[in-house]
């Protein structure tokens, strides 16, 4: 199983973002997904999750309302749709699945990591 992100970069406060995160070598239909962030000297942080389904969305409270997390199972791709964008949004940002229909906040509760993208954002 491969995870790839893309899509992060420099962005002044308030600009958006979109990162996408491609999978293979794994039936993408049978995995929940999630994003998750790490700033330096932070523990790695739940950001958004998504049902295999994808009728199913969580977050967090620091993103909820900003960002949106949704997949394509066609391009077995999952995305995190990042709007309004914090200086405290800076972060290396991770996606990973989970085999099932749950999904899960926790780090320990998925099977697969990408290499994970930066995101910057200035004030």
């Amino acid at each position: 199983v491969q995870l790839v992100e893309s899509g992060g970069g420099l962005v002044q406060a308030g600009g958006s973002l979109r990162l996408s995160c491609a999978a293979s070598g794994q039936t993408f239909s049978a995995y929940a997904m999630g994003w998750f962030r790490q700033a330096p000297g932070k523990e790695r942080e739940f950001v958004a999750a998504i049902s295999r389904s994808g009728v199913a969305t969580f977050y967090a409270d620091s993103v909820k309302g900003r960002f949106t997390i949704s997949r394509d199972g066609a391009k077995n791709t999952v995305y995190l749709q990042m709007n309004s964008l914090k200086p405290e949004d800076t972060a290396v940002y991770y996606c990973a699945s989970r085999r099932g229909s749950a999904t899960s906040r926790m780090v320990p509760g998925y099977d697969y990591w990408g290499q994970g993208t930066q995101v910057t954002v200035s004030s």
